[in-house]
């Protein structure tokens, strides 16, 4: 008799693998068994059709599943009697992961909505093929009894079907029912209400313009009526966050449609089951009051992915809501109920299963028809990457930069990128951090670090922590500099070997001391080169002028007389423009930069456009907005020297223009195109200089689409291949997944 053991490693846990490797054991009549070992899944197999079943295994998959690798081996026949599903183990630690959280599938929300089913608008209903996986998890082997449905034990009904091997909720460890799973509560205030549908209430008081907290699966979000502008001022007001916009959820496509412009790849993500914001372009028939996108010709819109979800708009008219993450600016979601009801919010929505790890929504932008993450989380988050290069033995978790943080642990050539952690200059940020390495830890069972990577900046809070956990570990510490860990995230994406590179963002920490942030980089991968840079640039007050970009304007233009005509978008007019040239001559409390992003803040407080940061990126994305609806062409010329871009000249132009009567949306456009091309020139010398075919383009600035659609044309038109990011972040949130590339390469 034929027997075989199979070792799956992949996406093999939580997706219904095992209840699929039963059913196709019992159709091709075979004998053995399957269980999680850790990590990886083992099958053994006697019979006849073994050789069939190998080869059927990995093209019959459950929707979520998916097999990275397959280790067979010819064993002896043991003469099982049946093939089971038998109790976990724990001898392997494979490179398998826990999928990530997501949305509700077809079947179970017509559960949610048939009154005569059993899960009849109940808020959990889950299955093998939807709901929560890594927001519930603890360790592996992914059992219930590592998970935070452990607290809620299956009734008779729930352990029926978990225990039918037929059944979609055979071995789904999330499945419950409203009789033995979790319960939503209603509070006001601090005050619990007793209701029969705490779901009604939420809906029934968003429709009065109230503030509503709803604890989910990965998180916490403060809801109000999206068409209600004073619910929305009032939100903004109790969160401090003036102008930054808000995402939406709409019920359903038809409703985005309404107010959006939709294409097809974004109407197939926004769709999809990992259900991630996407930013839209608001169509002529934008009904919603300014608050909620001030400022921008876009906004952030996704649909239900939980049952809460579909059950609070059953429940109300109401068919766009604010969904904002509910924490204050820079500081993690709220998970604990105590914190929620205690928030800024009037009512709260919360349940009593625990969050093990909280998961913020994930964001997309389409640009030039191509997929970008602005931030890579729930739906996405634990997904692994390949490392593309040969890798050395080294245990590697890498620590990012300082804001819009995410780590990542890399073993083999496997790297495990963690969810949104965010601003860890921020003290919970950073204890969110801890505790996130932690837990990512325990699932892929990777106890110990050779190496911690970390930003060169010797201040940032990531690279303090750096040198804690180097010495916990008794590891290396790899300061790795910001745009070179930009660069080979996007050569990894494209499996690319050697480039030159566009990295273009706001700030990040060079190698001679300097910000950087407008460079042109050469890159094989174990090294880097500075080939060319925008006009290095005095900030008067370092971080100051990044807030208040009117200081920058003044250091670059370097002319007093002509900075006056801007006397009103500085706090002390006059006065201080005297005392910021001052500081420029002293040199005092001055740093250098060559940063894209404070060029680009710049223009748009010379159009008058936007002249103090609230969020990160604000007057940048307010220029961008305000040129999207440019209608005449002009050119700006700009001058290269020594391989230096002179951003000096290209600002003066843009004040010329725009006081001679020129409208600030065709100057925005021309402004941003000139920098573009001037970027895209310095590249293509640097390719010609090194003989290398392929440009790529990374950074924060990356995300404004009209600046990568100039640098694609420029690329492309000169014969060169332009290399953009497909499933990584053009951000900082890969900037841990180049550091830790880097720490791996061999």
């Amino acid at each position: 008799m034929k027997a075989r053991k199979v070792l799956t490693q992949g996406i093999v846990q939580g997706v219904g693998f095992r209840p699929y490797v039963y059913r196709l054991a019992s159709d091709l009549n075979l004998k053995g068994y399957v269980r999680n070992l850790g990590n990886v899944v083992e099958i053994i197999i006697e019979g006849e059709n073994a050789e069939l079943f190998i080869e059927r295994l990995p093209d019959e998959l459950p929707p979520i599943a998916k097999i990275d690798s397959m280790i067979i081996e010819d064993i002896e026949a043991n003469g099982y009697s049946d093939f089971e599903i038998i109790e976990s183990g724990d001898a392997y630690s494979g490179i398998s992961v826990i999928p990530p959280d997501i949305a509700i599938c077809d079947k179970c929300l017509e559960e949610i909505r048939n009154p005569n089913d059993r899960r009849y608008k109940y808020p959990f209903n889950a299955c093998t093929d939807c709901g929560p996986r890594f927001t519930v998890i603890e360790s592996v082997p992914y059992d219930r009894v590592r998970t935070t449905m452990e607290e809620f034990p299956l009734c008779d009904e729930c352990l029926v079907e978990y225990r039918q091997p037929l059944n979609r909720r055979y071995h789904g460890e999330a499945i419950c029912c409203n009789d033995c799973g979790p319960q939503m509560d209603f509070y006001e205030g601090v005050n619990k209400i007793d209701c029969e549908n705490p779901i009604k209430m939420g809906a029934e008081v968003l429709e009065k313009g109230k503030i509503l907290a709803i604890k989910g699966i990965g998180g916490t979000h403060l809801v109000v009526d999206a068409y209600n502008d004073e619910a929305i001022k009032e939100l903004r007001s109790r969160l401090n966050r003036p102008n930054q916009a808000f995402a939406v959820m709409s019920k359903d496509l038809e409703s985005v449609q309404n107010y959006a412009q939709t294409s097809k790849k974004e109407i197939e993500t926004i769709t999809s089951n990992k259900r991630p914001i996407v930013i839209l372009k608001k169509n002529e028939n934008y009904p919603f009051p300014e608050s909620l996108s001030p400022g921008l010709h876009n906004i952030g819109v996704m649909l239900p992915y939980s049952p809460m979800h579909y059950l609070l708009f059953d429940e109300s008219d109401i068919d766009t809501y604010v969904m904002t993450s509910a924490n204050t600016p820079g500081e993690p979601m709220m998970i604990k109920n105590d914190d929620i009801i205690n928030g800024i919010n009037d009512y709260s929505l919360v349940h009593n299963r625990r969050i093990l790890n909280r998961c913020d929504d994930s964001v997309i932008r389409f640009r030039n028809n191509e997929l970008s993450f602005i931030r890579r989380s729930r739906g996405y988050t634990p997904e692994p990457y390949k490392i593309n290069y040969e890798v050395n033995d080294l245990n590697v978790l890498a620590l990012g930069p300082e804001l819009d943080v995410t780590f990542s642990i890399a073993k083999d050539d496997i790297v495990y990128p963690s969810q949104h952690i965010g601003n860890t200059n921020k003290p919970k940020t950073l204890e969110f951090l801890k505790e996130a390495i932690e837990n990512m830890q325990k699932i892929t069972k990777i106890r110990d670090f050779d190496v911690i990577a970390c930003d060169m900046h010797p201040h940032f809070f990531t690279t303090r922590l750096a040198h804690e956990l180097a010495e916990k570990h008794d590891a290396e510490v790899m300061p790795i500099q910001h745009h070179y860990a930009h660069s080979i995230a996007l050569a990894n994406d494209s499996s690319i070997d050697e480039m030159i590179v566009i990295a273009a963002d706001g700030v990040g920490y060079g190698s001679d001391g300097t910000s950087w942030g407008g460079e042109i980089l050469y890159t094989d991968v174990k090294s880097f080169e500075r080939m060319g840079h925008l006009e290095s640039q005095l900030m008067p007050g370092g971080d100051m002028a990044t807030k208040y970009p009117a200081r920058m304007l003044a250091s670059i233009l370097k002319d007093e007389y002509l900075i006056k005509n801007y006397s009103n978008h500085f706090k002390y007019g006059e006065m201080e423009i005297k005392n910021i040239f001052k500081q420029i001559e002293s040199g005092i409390n001055v740093g250098e930069t060559s940063s894209t992003g404070r060029v680009l803040d710049s223009m748009a407080v010379a159009l008058e456009i936007c002249d103090k940061r609230t969020y990160e990126g604000e007057c940048s994305m307010k220029l961008e907005s305000c040129a999207y609806y440019s209608t005449k062409d002009i050119e700006i010329p700009y001058h290269i020297e020594n391989n230096i871009l002179n951003t000096t000249d290209i600002l003066r132009q843009v004040v010329k223009l725009y006081q001679n009567g020129e409208k600030k949306a065709d100057v925005a456009r021309a402004g941003q195109i000139a920098v573009a091309k001037g970027l895209s020139e310095l590249a293509i010398t640097s390719a010609d200089d090194k003989n290398i075919e392929n440009i790529g383009a990374t950074g924060g600035v990356l995300y404004n689409e009209s600046i990568t659609d100039t640098i694609k044309n420029c690329i492309e038109n000169n014969g060169y291949e332009f290399i953009q990011h497909k499933n990584t972040c053009a951000g900082d949130g890969s900037v841990s997944l180049g550091q830790a590339i880097i720490s791996k390469k061999k």
